[in-house]
């Protein structure tokens, strides 16, 4: 049996899966990784299934030592990795030795990055999943120091290849495409156009749940009747009273009293969960039904 003791964890670091989707009417979220892309990237380096457990460390600063021999991979944010101190690429397999030290700096670049170990981790599974949702609290608790994480048998059949190109930085400011609604028609025509027109800034109040932006002034509401509680989705554009939009990510709730004026592209929500705080973003309307990734 093999396991990777925490020697460190950084800001926040978590276990997260593809999620439980099908448990919204009983009030429970998808949650899952922020970025699936990355979690799915790093499963493929180690020939794990799509669905197994990774690490989803918040900014870096985590630390692991290896108790048996396992191959990892490290990919999302473009943190700087190193084995027993010595640089080592992200984006590839890495094979480490009982005693190993893996460490994982602070990302450079994006917010999330995702630790995948052959064989996933076993933690213990809620609702089918193995993901911590940070607003309900089901799933297993934030990673700790001194916890021995204990290496599954999610895997496959060994990746044809080693190396996965790594995703290029976000743009500054980053487009991301919307379909208006399903409350548009409760803002103002000028607001409406005020979301699509102006530039909006990832806020220091940004989490699992959801990021609020900052822009050169708030949304104004036509109708401004108290709304019956409605169903929300990962990507919802969510107007608070104070006019300024949260954008909801992996941990959102699954019912909200405030409208939402648009939704994010459920393609484009994996680079909206590496925005840090003080990032731009636009957002383009589309009408699609289907947008590719």
């Amino acid at each position: 049996m093999a396991w990777l003791e925490v020697v460190r964890t950084g800001p926040f670091t978590t276990v997260q899966d593809r999620g439980r989707p099908g448990y919204a009417s009983i009030g429970v979220g998808e949650s899952g990784a922020a970025d699936r892309d990355a979690h799915d990237s790093a499963n493929r380096l180690v020939g794990n299934h799509s669905g197994a457990a990774t690490l989803e460390v918040t900014l870096g600063g985590l630390a692991v030592r290896a108790a048996g021999t396992v191959s990892v991979a490290v990919t999302g944010a473009r943190n700087p990795v190193t084995v027993n101190s010595e640089p080592r690429p992200d984006y590839t397999m890495l094979h480490l030795a009982t005693g190993d030290l893996l460490e994982i700096a602070f990302a450079s670049e994006g917010l999330r990055c995702y630790v995948a170990v052959r064989g996933g981790f076993d933690v213990p599974a809620v609702m089918g999943s193995r993901s911590t949702d940070t607003l309900s609290g089901i799933g297993p608790d934030p990673v700790a120091e001194g916890d021995r994480l204990l290496v599954g048998a999610d895997a496959g059949d060994w990746p044809a290849d080693e190396i996965i190109p790594p995703p290029a930085a976000p743009e500054d400011p980053l487009m991301m495409r919307v379909r208006l609604g399903p409350r548009d028609d409760w803002f103002t025509p000028a607001s409406v156009a005020a979301l699509l027109r102006e530039t909006w800034t990832v806020s220091s109040d940004t989490n699992r749940v959801g990021a609020r932006l900052e822009g050169p002034g708030p949304l104004h509401r036509a109708v401004t009747e108290e709304m019956p509680s409605e169903a929300m989705v990962a990507g919802a554009l969510q107007v608070p009273p104070n006019g300024r939009p949260i954008l909801f990510l992996a941990d959102h709730p699954v019912t909200g009293g405030y409208p939402v004026i648009a939704v994010v592209a459920e393609a484009d929500l994996p680079v909206a969960a590496q925005l840090r705080p003080g990032h731009r973003v636009r957002f383009h309307r589309t009408v699609a039904s289907t947008i590719p990734r």
